[in-house]
């Protein structure tokens, strides 16, 4: 009988039988362990996702930003509609003279709280940045404030406060009807009404006088000074104005409730 050396080819195969024995079982224990681990990890990012997407690079600008908050708003909204339905029903059907008391008393009340929607002859008021290229000079130049050259809260509250003087019946602004407890809140180059983004340029829409409304704009010293700095190439913000025979402005769809302090006895 041969015996084979170190070098025979037929040690081979029980070699790499034995290796496989020896690796098997590691790989038995390892892989039920990844398994769980990236479980695991699934269940996490779901749960801090909350529904949205956790990669924010998907997100390229604001418009897209601006786009999903959006959906999410309408759909909460929808949800509001129906559980306002349901509580107008159930408030119908109780058998009660004070209850119908209250009730009557709010729907008288609808109206003048921008309950109700409204429609007639206004004025539209466009509020925007100044274009690109004047910001990109005045950056360059080092010479203008930045804070010139775009659209502030204060400046679209100005706007709706001359529209109200000017004895407006309804106020929108990006088609969202202005009400006493509407919050005007700018974040970066995009204003928040009720906790929505929305993106300019800014539309103001009022109803009412025409005459009236314009007038109250020209009086108005603060949109003045804004329409000054509109004029002036090397500000040149956005401003428009302009009469419309038809305007439209949707009922109030927001929240009700009130937060308020209330004091320890």
């Amino acid at each position: 009988m041969s015996q084979s050396g170190p070098d025979d080819p037929t040690d081979a195969p029980r070699a790499s039988e034995e290796t496989r024995r020896r690796v098997r079982p590691g790989w038995k224990l390892v892989t039920p362990a990844v398994v769980v681990v990236s479980g695991l990890l699934f269940s996490v990012s779901a749960s801090n996702s909350e529904g949205t997407d956790l990669r924010p690079g998907r997100y390229r600008d604001l418009a897209s930003v601006v786009e999903g908050e959006s959906r999410q708003y309408d759909a909460l909204a929808a949800r509001v509609m129906q559980l306002d339905a349901e509580v107008d029903d159930l408030s119908a059907s109780v058998a009660s003279q004070e209850v119908d008391r209250f009730r009557n008393r709010a729907e008288v009340l609808r109206e003048p709280a921008g309950l109700e929607p409204e429609q007639g002859p206004g004025v539209n008021v466009v509020l925007a940045d100044a274009p690109n290229e004047v910001v990109d000079e005045a950056v360059a130049a080092g010479t203008q404030d930045i804070n010139e050259l775009v659209v502030h809260q204060q400046d679209i509250q100005a706007v709706v406060n001359a529209l109200w003087r000017g004895g407006a019946s309804a106020v929108t602004v990006a088609g969202q009807r202005i009400v006493s407890t509407t919050g005007i809140k700018c974040e970066g180059n995009a204003v928040q009404l009720q906790g929505i983004p929305y993106p300019q340029p800014f539309e103001i829409a009022a109803v009412g006088d025409p005459t009236a409304l314009v007038e109250a704009l020209d009086e108005d010293p603060y949109v003045a000074g804004y329409r000054a700095a509109a004029a002036d190439p090397s500000v040149a913000v956005g401003w428009q104005l302009g009469l419309d025979p038809d305007v439209v402005a949707p009922a109030y769809d927001g929240l009700l409730d009130l937060s308020y302090a209330e004091p320890l006895d």
